[in-house]
């Protein structure tokens, strides 16, 4: 009795691709989309590179996904909040995943049309140093509104909020100020003036903390060229 031979997929699967198409055609077939592909993604990072203001995109509407579009007031709260900047992607250093460029092809042959002006959200640091923290990738729609394409890197720290707490406005640098002050009145006086208890004494002292402080944030401001993260979010400059 004749065994029958165990059938050999790959062999099987050569011998209908050798009916339909020659090993060397589909080579250049597939040389030549691998080219398509790479030229697309070069054009796209010297859009993304060159940057420039776009005032929308000629999204479709009807597919986009609701959770992934912002409003510029919704950007500028997290940007105060956490003490980052929202700008052009020409002013990122820190570099582009290829997971983003996937997202923006993908965006681009979903709605049909090239994306321009793009921006992004993250840490003063990651627009000088190659690093990133928590970038996120956006295009405008028009209007205020603006699409998150892709979001990347390393979570932001959680204790980042209540440290740059104080450098929100002036207002909360001055509430910051006061309780700091107070607090290292009382400790001041429980370490090194314990014997002075009257309220004129520790109002004195407090004054004296107080006037300290504001010159070390004065010096700070000044010296270092900081500025508030109501006025830095969307400023382009460095210093801040």
């Amino acid at each position: 009795m004749m065994l029958l031979e165990k059938i050999n997929l790959q062999r099987e699967l050569e011998k209908y691709r050798k009916k339909d198409i020659s090993e060397e055609d589909i080579l250049e077939q597939v040389k030549y989309f691998l080219q398509a592909e790479e030229d697309k993604e070069r054009e796209i990072m010297e859009r993304i590179h060159q940057g420039g203001f776009s005032e929308g995109n000629g999204f479709d509407p009807n597919l986009l996904i609701p959770g992934k579009v912002f409003h510029i007031s919704h950007i500028k709260n997290i940007c105060v909040n956490y003490r980052l900047r929202f700008l052009d992607t020409k002013y990122f250093k820190a570099g582009f995943p290829p997971e983003a460029l996937s997202e923006i092809k993908d965006l681009e042959k979903i709605h049909n049309t090239p994306l321009h002006g793009f921006q992004i959200v993250a840490p003063s640091k990651n627009f000088r140093l190659k690093n990133a923290d928590d970038p996120l990738l956006f295009a405008p729609i028009g209007n205020g509104y603006y699409y998150l394409i892709h979001k990347w890197g390393n979570d932001l720290n959680p204790f980042r909020k209540i440290l740059m707490w104080p450098l929100k406005n002036i207002e909360n640098l001055l509430v910051f100020t006061v309780i700091f002050s107070f607090s290292l009145t009382f400790l001041l006086r429980a370490v090194f003036f314990s014997h002075y208890q009257a309220t004129s004494e520790f109002i004195m002292l407090f004054l004296f903390s107080f006037k300290s402080m504001v010159g070390l944030m004065i010096f700070y401001g000044v010296a270092l060229g900081k500025n508030f993260s109501s006025g830095i979010w969307n400023s382009k400059y460095f210093n801040g």
